[in-house]
């Protein structure tokens, strides 16, 4: 693979300075690196649900058309949720960014293999999908553009960045899913979500 980038520092700096964006961190690593880049009520954390990271973005999108949605998501995951990205294609929202940290391990299991590392290119199945743009994403030099598209361009967008395969220490978000749902509702909806 020849990844020169780190996943942590991908994902600080596409959270960097993020306003009112509103996150989904997928299943495991993804939803340590949010954590690690600082914990926020608005990144909704998932504890399980794999394979439905991009299928939630979609709905929070399509629920929230004013505010901008990055899901932050992995390989393995993307892979077994390949079908939302045909449904996220056909709906067209324009505020949702899905973004793939590919090191194409299944990190959850053993560091296996996943496809991505035989060559599946899963930012020409989002383009084959309908997505507004897509691309893979190697170089650091390419993550301000990633960044600026992510929190200004029109969507849906794709980005699969290809990371470095390394195991982190975990920075584990809140485990409490009654709290993690309560405290994105409240950052989301504001005083309307107690009344709600």
């Amino acid at each position: 693979m020849s990844a020169s980038l780190y996943r942590r520092e991908v994902v600080r700096e596409l959270l960097r300075a993020r306003g009112d964006l509103l996150g989904v961190a997928g299943l495991g690593s993804t939803a340590w690196d949010c954590t690690a880049a600082g914990d926020s009520p608005l990144t909704f954390p998932l504890w399980g649900a794999m394979g439905l990271a991009a299928s939630i973005g979609l709905g929070l999108a399509l629920a929230q058309p004013r505010r901008r949605v990055m899901v932050v998501t992995g390989d393995g995951e993307m892979l077994m949720g390949l079908g939302s990205l045909a449904t996220i294609g056909v709906q067209q929202p324009a505020n949702l960014a899905i973004v793939v940290i590919d090191n194409e391990r299944y990190g959850e299991t053993g560091m296996q293999l996943t496809h991505t590392a035989h060559g599946v290119d899963l930012a020409r199945i989002a383009l084959a999908c309908r997505f507004r743009a897509a691309s893979v994403v190697r170089e650091a030099s390419e993550l301000a553009a990633l960044r600026s598209a992510i929190h200004g361009g029109e969507g849906p967008l794709f980005a699969q960045v290809k990371v470095v395969d390394e195991k982190l220490p975990l920075v584990l978000p809140p485990r409490d899913g009654a709290l993690l749902r309560a405290r994105f509702r409240r950052a989301l909806l504001g005083e309307a979500a107690d009344s709600a």
